[in-house]
C-alpha cells in the first residue's frame, strides 16, 4: 500500500509543542478543563499538534515539488512555523492562525476533508481540537459523564454560535455588542447562575452566618470563607473520657514575607476533660495527631493508636467532629478566628435531606473511606454541605421555568429538544440546564468532607488526585462568600470555558462501546487516548458526579442517564476487584483492546495514520528481564490486528508538580504513536536481526528525546515507541527455537538495548567522571575499599589522588567514597577549577536547583557547553539510581532534566559570558 507520509511520521518541533503543553497546564481562565473535572486530560496543544501533523503532508511526499533534501527541509521549517503558532494557547481562537493551519490540511487532502473520531473521548480534548481545525468531530465513550462533558464542548456550542443571550438584562443591551462563538450561552450561564445563588441564599443563607471579628482584627462582622474541622474518635486511653481530634497538620498559613505562621493550638483541660482550640500567630506549631507513617496519638494523654483502631472505631460509631477554626474575609485579607468563641451553627442530622445516592465501589486502591465506615456517596458530605447541594439541585427545577419563559421570548419557535438536534427555545433551555448542572458538580467537588485547607490559604478540592482518599481535618466552604470554592466562582469557571469554546463545525458524541463507535463511524481519521490498563477506573470515580447529574439532567439526557450508576461491566480497564482476579482483569482488557483495534484497522482512512496517546507506567522484572504488562497488553492489541508503529513522540502532557510526587518519580509524558496497516510483504527477522536493528536505530531516537528534554523517569517508557516501531516492521520475529517472539520478550530486549545506549554515553565523559560513574554504580555514596578504587582508577586512566584533587572524592583509612552534594565546596567556581569534571558540574547543578531555578540557571550559563554533558550524565545517573532503588537520588537527577528548559531560558536572559568549560553543546 502506498501513502503520502505525513509530518508526524517524519519530524516535529517537539521542543515547542512540549513547552506549550507544559505551560498550558498552569492556564486556568477559560480553559476547557475548567468546564467540568475529568481526569488525565491531554493538553490542547499536544492534541492540536498531533491532529494537524497527522493530516498535513511531509514535504518528502512531494518529490516533484521538493526534489532535494535541502528543499524539503526548507518547506518543513515553514510548516513548523505554522505549527508553532498553532499550538500557542493565545492562538486558540485566532482566526488568522487557524485559517493558515486549515489551508495546509485542505491542500494535503485535496479538498476531501476527513471526519476525525476519538472512540475513547473522555474529557473531549481530541474532538474539540478537531472541530477547532474545521473538521467534523466524532467522539464516543461508554461513560455518561464523559459523554455529557464532550457534548457540552463540541455538540452544544455550534448550535448556538453567534446567538445573543436570552436573559432579559442582556437582551436590553443586545444592540451594544456582537456575540461571537458561544458567548451568548456563557452570558446566560452567569445570569441564571446568579439567580440561583440569590434564591439559594433566601432558603439556606441562615446556615452560613457571619462571624464577629476580634478587636485586634478590626472588629465588625465578616463573611466566613471556610470552617476548618477535624474528625474525632474516642480516645483509646481510659483516663480521657472524650473524643480526640485527628489532625494531619495544625498549620493554617505558612509563614511568608511579612506574615508569621498561623496555626491552631489545642488547649487541654484535664479537669473538665475537654479540648478547646486557639489561633496562634508565630512560634512553633506542634505536630499533627495522625500521619501515614506514624499512626495516631491522643492529643490529651499521648497514648498512641494505629489505623486499625481508627477503622474499627469509625465503622462501629461513625466519626465525630470538632470545629478547629474559622477563616473569614477580614479587613486586610484572611482572618483566622478561634472556634471556642463561636456558636456551633451546624444543622442537626434531622435536617438532612433523605436521599439515597448509592454506595461507593469496592475498590480499596482508589477509595479509602469505606474502610472507615463512609460507604455511601452521601456520607462524603457534612449535613450542611448536603443541604446546600440539595438546595441548588432543587433550584434547577425553578430556574428552568424562568429560562423557559425567557427562551420563548427570544426564540420564535420552541422547536425540538437538544437531544433531538433542536436549536430553538426547548434546546436552549436544555443547553443552559446542562451547564448549570455542571456548576452543581463543580461545587460538589469543593463541598465535601474530603476537601482540605491548604496552608497557602485556599481549599483543595475532593479530587486533588485520581482517588477518594481518607482525610482527617477538612475544610467546609461557604457557598455565599466571594472566596475559595463559592457558588459564583464555579459559575464563572463554567461560563468562561463556554465563552472560549470554538463553536464551529459539526460535532457528534455518542455513548458507545469503543469498538461499536468505530464500526458505526465509517471511514475516518482516528486519534485517541485509550485507557491505561489498570491505572484508573473512571466509572467508579465519575459516579461522584453522576449521582448529582442524574438528579439534575435526567429529563434532558434520558438515554445517557438511564442507569442508577455509570456502566461498569464493559468498561475497558483491568480492574481486579471488579473482574475477580488479576488474570481475569488482564483478559478483559486484552480482548477489549483487540476488538477496538480490529475495528480501527477496518475503519481507518488509509490516507492518514492512526495516532494514539499512551502514558502507562508500570514495569515488572523476572528472570528474563524488565517489561510492562500494560504496554504489552496494549501493543499486543495493536499488532494482532495488523497495525505497525511508524513513528513515536514523547509529549509533555502532565503537570510539572506531578513529576515529583511524595518523593517518587511520576510519569510526565505521553508517548504518541502513529500507526498504519502493516505491509503485506513485511519480512521475517531473527532475534539477532531484531537486536541489530534496535542498536542501529534506538540511539538516534534517544538523542531526539533527550534533546526534547524528556524526563529521565519517562525515558524507558518512551523508548518503547521507537523500539516497537522496529519490532512491528517485521511480520514476525523468530526466536532461536523457531517460536514467534512475544511482545513481552520484545519489550525486555528494548529495555536491554536502552541500557546499552545510555551506558555508552560514559565514553563521552572525562576520565574522572567515568571513574565516578562506575564507583557510584557499585557503591553509591557509601565507602569502598581503597584497593578497588585504585584498580578502577587505572582502568579509567586517572588516580584516586586525582579524584580527590577534583573535589568530589575522599580517601581516608583505607576507604574511598564519593562526597554527597551537601559536602561539596559551596564556593566552587567552574571558572577557577583547574580540574573541572562533568561529574562535579552535574552535582553542583542539582544542588543549586534545590536552592532556586535562578541560581541553577546562572550556573548553567557559566558552565557553557559542559552543561549539556551534565544533563546527559543526569540521564545516566537517574537510570543507575532507579535500578538500585535510590529514590531520593533518582528524584534529584530527574528534577534537573525536567527543569532544563527553564534553566536554558534563564541562562539565555543573562549577559553572555566566556564559555568557562569546553565540550559539545
Amino acid at each position: 500500500m502506498t501513502f503520502k507520509r505525513k509530518l508526524i511520521e517524519v519530524a516535529l518541533p517537539l521542543d515547542v509543542i512540549n513547552a506549550e503543553s507544559a505551560r498550558e497546564k498552569s492556564i486556568r481562565h477559560g480553559h476547557p478543563s475548567t468546564l467540568h473535572l475529568w481526569w488525565a486530560r491531554r493538553p490542547l496543544a499536544a492534541a492540536r499538534a498531533v491532529l494537524w501533523s497527522s493530516l498535513v503532508d511531509d514535504p518528502s511526499s512531494h518529490p516533484d515539488k521538493f526534489p532535494t533534501e535541502e528543499l524539503q527541509e526548507v518547506e518543513r521549517q515553514r510548516l513548523f512555523r505554522i505549527l508553532e503558532e498553532l499550538v500557542k494557547w493565545e492562538n486558540s481562537n485566532n482566526e488568522q492562525v487557524l485559517d493558515a493551519a486549515k489551508a495546509e490540511i485542505v491542500a494535503s487532502c485535496d479538498g476531501d476533508l476527513p471526519k476525525v473520531l476519538d472512540p475513547f473521548c473522555g474529557g473531549g480534548t481530541i474532538p474539540l481540537e478537531a472541530q477547532r481545525l474545521g473538521l467534523e468531530a466524532l467522539g464516543g465513550d461508554l461513560n455518561p459523564v464523559a459523554v455529557l462533558i464532550s457534548k457540552a464542548m463540541v455538540e452544544i456550542p455550534p448550535r448556538f454560535a453567534g446567538m445573543p443571550p436570552i436573559n432579559p438584562a442582556s437582551r436590553a443591551d443586545s444592540g451594544l455588542k456582537t456575540w461571537e462563538r458561544a458567548q451568548g450561552l456563557a452570558e446566560d450561564v452567569r445570569y441564571y447562575g446568579k439567580w440561583m445563588r440569590d434564591r439559594a441564599f433566601e432558603r439556606i443563607g441562615h446556615l452560613y452566618p457571619k462571624v464577629e471579628l476580634p478587636a485586634e482584627q478590626g472588629g465588625g462582622e465578616a463573611t466566613v470563607i471556610a470552617w476548618i474541622w477535624a474528625r474525632t474518635v474516642e480516645s483509646p486511653d481510659p483516663s480521657w473520657s472524650g473524643h480526640v481530634p485527628l489532625v494531619r497538620s495544625w498549620i493554617l498559613r505558612k509563614a511568608k514575607k511579612g506574615k508569621p505562621v498561623v496555626w491552631v493550638e489545642p488547649v487541654i483541660d484535664r479537669e473538665t476533660q475537654t479540648i478547646t482550640y486557639q489561633i496562634r500567630e508565630g512560634g512553633t506549631p506542634i505536630d499533627g495527631t495522625i500521619g501515614r507513617s506514624t499512626g495516631g496519638r491522643c492529643i490529651a494523654t499521648g497514648a498512641p493508636f494505629d489505623f486499625k483502631y481508627v477503622r474499627e472505631w469509625s465503622r462501629a460509631h461513625s466519626f465525630g467532629s470538632h470545629l478547629l477554626a474559622v477563616v473569614a474575609d477580614g479587613h486586610a485579607g484572611r482572618s483566622y478566628i478561634s472556634s471556642h468563641n463561636l456558636v456551633d451553627m451546624r444543622p442537626s442530622n434531622d435536617s438532612a435531606v433523605d436521599a439515597d445516592l448509592g454506595s461507593l465501589p469496592n475498590n480499596p486502591r482508589d477509595f479509602k473511606t469505606p474502610g472507615y465506615g463512609m460507604k455511601t456517596w452521601q456520607s462524603l458530605f457534612s449535613t450542611r454541605q448536603f443541604l446546600a447541594l440539595s438546595a441548588f439541585t432543587d433550584l434547577m427545577t425553578d430556574v428552568r421555568q424562568i429560562i423557559e419563559s425567557d427562551a420563548v421570548v427570544a426564540h420564535p419557535e420552541i422547536g425540538e429538544r437538544l437531544r433531538d438536534g433542536g436549536t430553538g427555545a426547548a434546546a436552549n433551555l436544555d443547553a443552559l440546564a446542562t451547564y448549570l448542572a455542571f456548576v452543581v458538580d463543580k461545587c460538589a467537588d469543593y463541598w465535601s468532607t474530603i476537601c482540605t485547607w491548604h496552608n497557602r490559604e485556599y481549599v483543595r478540592n475532593t479530587f486533588a488526585r485520581q482517588a477518594i482518599p481518607m482525610t482527617w481535618d477538612f475544610a467546609e466552604t461557604n457557598p455565599f462568600s466571594d472566596s475559595t470554592g463559592n457558588w459564583m466562582a464555579m459559575v464563572d469557571w463554567v461560563a468562561n470555558a463556554v465563552e472560549r469554546l470554538p463553536a464551529k463545525a459539526e460535532g457528534k458524541v455518542g455513548q458507545r462501546d469503543a469498538a461499536v463507535r468505530v464500526a458505526e463511524a465509517g471511514r475516518v481519521a482516528i486519534s485517541t487516548d485509550p485507557p491505561y490498563y489498570d491505572n484508573v477506573s473512571y466509572s467508579d470515580l465519575s459516579d461522584f458526579f453522576y449521582v448529582w447529574m442524574r438528579r439534575t439532567l435526567r429529563d434532558v439526557w434520558p438515554d445517557e442517564l438511564s442507569t442508577v450508576l455509570t456502566p461498569k461491566a464493559e468498561e475497558l480497564v483491568a480492574d481486579r476487584y471488579r473482574a475477580g482476579s488479576a488474570q481475569a482483569a488482564k483478559d478483559h482488557f486484552e480482548s477489549g483492546i483487540e476488538d477496538v483495534f480490529s475495528q480501527v484497522a477496518n475503519a481507518q482512512d488509509e490516507r492518514f495514520p492512526t495516532t494514539v496517546f499512551y502514558a502507562f507506567k508500570q514495569s515488572e522484572t523476572d528472570d528474563e528481564g524488565t517489561a510492562s504488562t500494560g504496554w504489552e497488553t496494549f501493543l499486543d492489541g495493536i499488532l494482532q490486528e495488523g497495525l505497525s508503529v511508524h513513528s513515536t513522540w514523547p509529549m509533555r502532557t502532565e503537570m510539572g508538580n506531578r513529576m515529583i510526587a511524595s518523593g517518587k518519580s511520576a510519569l510526565a509524558s505521553s508517548i504518541v504513536l502513529s500507526c498504519r496497516p502493516r505491509s503485506a510483504v513485511a519480512p521475517l527477522a531473527s532475534t539477532v536481526e531484531f537486536r541489530a536493528a534496535l542498536r542501529a536505530e534506538l540511539p538516534a531516537a534517544i538523542r531526539v528525546m533527550q534533546k526534547g528534554a524528556i524526563a529521565p523517569v519517562d525515558l524507558a517508557q518512551s523508548a518503547i515507541g521507537p523500539g516497537m516501531a522496529v519490532f512491528s516492521r517485521f511480520s514476525k520475529v523468530v526466536e532461536a527455537d523457531g517460536a514467534k517472539m512475544s511482545v513481552r520478550r520484545a519489550l525486555q530486549i528494548i529495555n536491554e538495548v536502552l541500557d546499552e545506549v545510555v551506558s555508552e554515553e560514559e565514553t563521552e565523559f572525562d576520565a574522572d567522571t567515568r571513574w565516578a560513574v562506575t564507583w557510584y554504580r557499585q557503591f553509591g555514596l557509601s565507602p569502598g575499599p581503597y584497593g578497588t578504587a585504585e584498580t578502577l582508577s587505572k582502568a579509567k586512566n586517572t588516580s584516586v589522588a586525582g579524584v580527590v584533587e577534583a573535589g568530589f572524592g575522599k580517601s581516608h583509612d583505607g576507604k574511598v567514597w564519593l562526597l554527597g552534594r551537601e559536602d561539596l565546596d559551596p564556593e566552587w567556581d567552574p571558572g577557577t577549577d583547574k580540574r573541572s569534571t562533568v561529574w562535579e558540574a552535574t552535582q553542583h547543578l542539582v544542588r543549586s536547583l534545590e536552592t532556586s531555578e535562578s541560581e541553577a540557571g546562572d550556573l548553567r550559563q557559566r558552565l557553557g557547553g559542559t552543561a549539556n554533558r551534565a544533563r546527559q550524565l543526569a540521564y545516566l545517573l537517574y537510570r543507575v539510581a532507579e535500578q538500585k532503588g535510590w529514590a531520593q537520588e533518582a528524584v534529584a537527577y530527574n528534577s534537573l532534566v525536567v527543569a532544563w528548559p527553564e534553566l536554558e531560558r534563564l541562562a539565555g536572559q543573562r549577559q553572555p559570558e566566556q564559555q568557562i568549560l569546553g565540550g559539545a553543546s
